[in-house]
C-alpha cells in the first residue's frame, strides 16, 4: 500500500492498534479522552509493534449511541493532531463512516479512511476517499449500528459476502480509488455462528486480490462464546488471531498489540 508516499508492504501480517477516543467502546479498557492517556496508549502500541494506530470517535457497537458529526470530528482530530505531532513517523487511520470527518481527519494527519460502513452510510464517502488519495479499508456490514442485528439472513454467507464486497470494490476502483483493504465485518449483521463459519472460511475472500484485516479483538463471538467478559476474552482473542493468519488475514485489528506481535511471530515461525 502507498501510504503518505510511502510504499508499505503487507507480504507479512502486520498489527493495527485500537485507540477509542470515545466514552462507551464495548471494551473499557481500550477507552481513552485526556491527553496523557492517548499519547501514552499511542507510545505503547508503536513500541509493542503496531504499524498503525486506528482512531475512533464513534462507537459501532450493536445499540451504541449517536454521534452528531461535530463531537466525532472533534474527538478525532484532536487524538490526531496529538498522536502526529508526537510521532510523526506513525502511520494513522481514521474509524469513521462519514465522508466530512474522513475529510476533517485526513486535514489532522490521519493517513487511512477505515469505513466500517463499507461505504453504505454515506454517499459521499466513495468519491472523497478518491479526492483524498488515501488508502480505503472496506468493512462489510449491512443497515447501521442500531439495526444491523437484524440483517444478518444471507443465501449463502461466503458467496453474499465475496460478491457485495467485489462489487464494492470495482465501484472504488473506477472512482480511482487504488489502496484499498477488505474487512469481511465480524460480528456486523452476523450471527454468532456466522462469524465462526465466516472465520473458517476466510481465505475464500483472498480471491478478491487484496489484503484482509481481520478486526476481532476481544468481540462478542469469542466473549458470549466462553461466557466471559471483554476484559477476559484476551486469551479466546489470540487462539482466534492465529486462525486468521492461517486463513491469509494480512492486517490483525486490536486492543492488545503485544499479544498480537507475539502471535505473528509465532506464525511465521510457523511458516517461513
Amino acid at each position: 500500500m502507498n501510504i503518505n508516499g510511502n510504499l508499505v508492504s503487507l507480504e507479512e501480517p502486520q498489527v493495527m492498534g485500537i485507540i477509542n477516543v470515545t466514552p462507551d467502546s464495548f471494551y473499557s479498557d481500550s477507552r481513552v479522552s485526556q491527553e496523557t492517556a492517548i499519547l501514552k496508549k499511542a507510545e505503547q502500541m508503536l513500541t509493542e509493534g503496531a504499524l498503525i494506530l486506528d482512531i475512533g470517535g464513534y462507537s459501532t457497537r450493536p445499540g451504541a449511541a449517536e454521534v452528531l458529526p461535530q463531537e466525532e470530528i472533534k474527538r478525532v482530530t484532536t487524538a490526531l493532531n496529538l498522536i502526529a505531532t508526537k510521532f510523526p513517523e506513525a502511520l494513522l487511520s481514521v474509524d469513521t463512516f462519514r465522508s466530512v470527518v474522513a475529510r476533517q481527519a485526513v486535514c489532522a494527519g490521519a493517513h487511512i479512511v477505515n469505513d466500517v460502513s463499507g461505504g453504505s452510510l454515506d454517499e459521499d464517502m466513495w468519491q472523497e476517499v478518491a479526492n483524498l488519495k488515501v488508502p480505503y479499508i472496506l468493512m462489510h456490514m449491512r443497515g447501521t449500528p442500531q439495526t444491523m442485528n437484524s440483517k444478518n439472513v444471507y443465501d449463502n454467507l461466503l458467496i453474499d459476502i465475496g460478491k457485495e464486497l467485489r462489487i464494492a470494490v470495482e465501484q472504488l476502483q473506477q472512482l480511482g480509488v487504488a489502496d484499498i483493504v477488505v474487512d469481511p465485518g465480524f460480528g456486523f449483521a452476523k450471527s454468532m455462528e456466522q462469524n465462526y463459519e465466516l472465520l473458517r472460511n476466510l481465505g475464500y475472500l483472498k480471491r478478491l486480490g487484496l489484503p484482509l484485516l481481520v478486526g476481532i479483538s476481544r468481540k462478542s463471538m469469542i466473549y458470549k462464546k466462553l461466557s466471559i467478559s471483554p476484559e477476559e476474552a484476551l486469551n479466546g482473542t489470540t487462539a482466534l488471531h492465529m486462525a486468521a493468519l492461517q486463513q491469509g488475514a494480512s492486517i490483525l485489528r486490536v486492543h492488545d498489540v503485544k499479544e498480537a506481535k507475539q502471535t505473528i511471530d509465532l506464525y511465521k515461525a510457523l511458516n517461513p
